[in-house]
């Protein structure tokens, strides 16, 4: 198996939703109806913005979450606090969702957590904006494909064993 380029951030990518401003608004607005009680989700890019968002309301609704995320253990810390404030469970799991055996490995941690996953989200994701087209690098590229496209592959190929067909 040929070796992997070793991730690319040049642009201080992803980074800490903590540092933003004006902050995200991810909290829910309602009252849950349980339509997502006993089930599980895995969600990538689940430390900020709309995987914060997607947590909160999927444990809003009864589901016990596994967020996924890269690198801000701090914002994945606090995504986990809000699951848990829900009354739900939640355990982060920080890597590369380019990288398969990652991928394999997240699965796995919430399988042994959790018992099974009955939801994937695949929302992790990067972009590395220019002024042109031009001035992206063939490693911003690469990167941006590894994490986008790659890991929406490795992550459903990883989890697609142990997801039955839709909510009944």
């Amino acid at each position: 198996m040929p070796a992997r380029d070793p991730m690319i951030h040049e642009d201080g990518l992803p980074g800490h939703e903590s540092a933003l401003q004006p902050k995200p608004e991810w909290r829910p607005r309602y009252a849950g109806s349980g339509r997502l009680d006993g089930k599980v989700a895995l969600v990538t890019g689940g430390d900020s913005g709309i995987g914060r968002a997607v947590a909160a309301l999927f444990a809003r609704e009864g589901a016990d979450v596994a967020i996924v995320y890269l690198s801000e253990h701090d914002d994945a810390k606090a995504t986990v606090s809000i699951v848990e404030k829900e009354g739900r469970r939640a355990i982060s799991i920080a890597g590369d969702v380019g990288d398969k055996a990652f991928c394999t490995e997240a699965v796995a941690r919430t399988i042994e957590q959790f018992g099974k996953i009955d939801i994937l989200v695949n929302n992790a994701g990067e972009q590395h904006p220019d002024k042109d087209i031009t001035d992206i690098t063939e490693e911003q590229l690469r990167r941006t494909f590894q994490t986008n496209i790659f890991g929406i592959f490795f992550m459903t190929q990883a989890a697609r064993p142990h997801l039955n067909s839709g909510i009944r």
